[in-house]
């Protein structure tokens, strides 16, 4: 009979201790992360083709695509290039292996009032706000430019059938 109490005393505490639960602790930590502003541009070629002398001004676009993170205020701004003797007032596109220059202008719209510059002078730079990093999200402004076709740019000297003339814009994005 003792053994009998003595089974079921240990079933009963066996019983009991199945029925116990586990016991727990717990806490919280934090997951943070800082976004930074961020901004990268890209920019087309601007080509001017083929001048006439005396055959009329020439005109032509580019592009500049600014992607920034959401809510990150932009300005764009244009040097004046680097063709010695160019200034964002008159910029100057060098002869190749030689000495001339051909006069021309880059503005913010296709009314060639306002020079786009950096914001000295009377040139103007371009503002805007990001939207987001994506490719669809791109800022795309577009740069006017003009040749015109006055006595300085009719005087320019061609080498043979013809000579190419270039410059380079830096494009500076601020944010």
């Amino acid at each position: 009979m003792r053994n009998f109490i003595a089974c079921l005393s240990a079933g009963a505490l066996l019983a009991s201790a199945g029925a116990a639960q586990a016991a727990t602790a717990t806490t919280t930590f934090q997951v943070s992360a800082t976004v930074l502003k961020n901004c990268t541009v890209a920019a087309t070629n601007l080509g001017f083709g083929n001048y006439t002398p005396g055959g009329g001004t020439l005109t032509s676009t580019s592009t500049v695509s600014v992607l920034c993170t959401n809510g990150t205020t932009f300005t764009v701004a244009l040097n004046g290039g680097t063709t010695t003797g160019g200034t964002i007032a008159q910029r100057l596109m060098a002869e190749t292996g030689g000495a001339g220059t051909l006069q021309y202008n880059l503005y913010t719209t296709n009314t060639y009032a306002t020079v786009w510059g950096d914001g000295t002078g009377s040139s103007k730079t371009q503002a805007g706000t990001g939207t987001g990093m994506a490719a669809a999200d791109a800022q795309v402004l577009t740069v006017y430019g003009q040749l015109p076709d006055n006595a300085t740019n009719q005087a320019a000297p061609v080498v043979g059938a013809s000579t190419l003339y270039t410059d380079t814009i830096t494009v500076t994005v601020t944010y």
